[in-house]
């Protein structure tokens, strides 16, 4: 199991094509399994479920195809995008558990810092309660969402992955509807007061990946 660190911001297109390859070898019993950490200059992805109406402000930031499952979100500086290449082969070929463990995945490591995500029916990700905001005009609490996540399979392993919001800049989010949700915005740990770094962040994710989603072996590689 290889963990890499990506310094800088790692190009969309290369990395893409970059985890293409890794996906390829790994089906191919060439490569062991992977999770690259990273972080994407400004951008706007649009998975298979995008709606053209959900791109508000076209032009803004330079879009992408993606090619994952979900509708539109954005990756930019001071987010952590995960991308998990891991053969469902070996670990279960069940995509809804494996999607339920990432979003555990996140849970757990936001627990590490004191955060209660939550998982909701009908909406793939992770989300934050925010009592202290004005309800929502059904008399519903106000959430917001703080990790997206978007997975495709290919030869029964995946690709794409996961982003948590650490200190983006959230008016980045606006335009587009992420993931096709209007009735609810987007968080960060530094928007919940929380001064937590990627440093920080990276480290919880590796031990949690440990306790949910499966055992690993290799230390963290860092690029840069």
């Amino acid at each position: 199991m290889e963990w890499r660190r990506i310094a800088g911001l790692a190009d969309y297109a290369e990395t893409l094509n970059a985890m293409e390859a890794r996906v390829a070898a790994i089906a191919a019993g060439g490569a062991p399994e992977a999770v690259w950490l990273l972080e994407h200059p400004p951008l706007y992805t649009a998975g298979t479920s995008a709606q053209p109406q959900d791109l508000t402000q076209p032009g803004r930031f330079p879009l992408h195809v993606a090619g994952r499952g979900g509708q539109y979100t954005y990756h930019g500086p001071g987010q952590r995008v995960v991308y998990v290449m891991l053969d469902l082969n070996r670990r279960g070929r069940d995509v809804r558990r494996f999607v339920c463990a990432l979003e555990d995945w996140v849970i757990g490591t936001l627990g590490e810092f004191n955060i209660r995500g939550e998982r909701r029916a009908g909406r793939v990700g992770v989300w934050v309660v925010r009592p202290e905001k004005p309800p929502l005009p059904d008399g519903s609490p106000r959430e917001e969402k703080i990790a997206a996540i978007g997975i495709k399979l290919r030869r029964w392993v995946s690709f794409h992955g996961l982003s948590i919001n650490v200190e983006p800049d959230l008016r980045h989010f606006e335009g587009i509807v992420p993931c096709g949700i209007r009735e609810h915005g987007v968080t960060s740990l530094v928007d919940l007061g929380l001064p937590v770094t990627m440093d920080d962040l990276d480290l919880a994710l590796r031990r949690q990946f440990d306790t949910v989603v499966g055992t690993t072996t290799s230390p963290m590689d860092a690029d840069g």
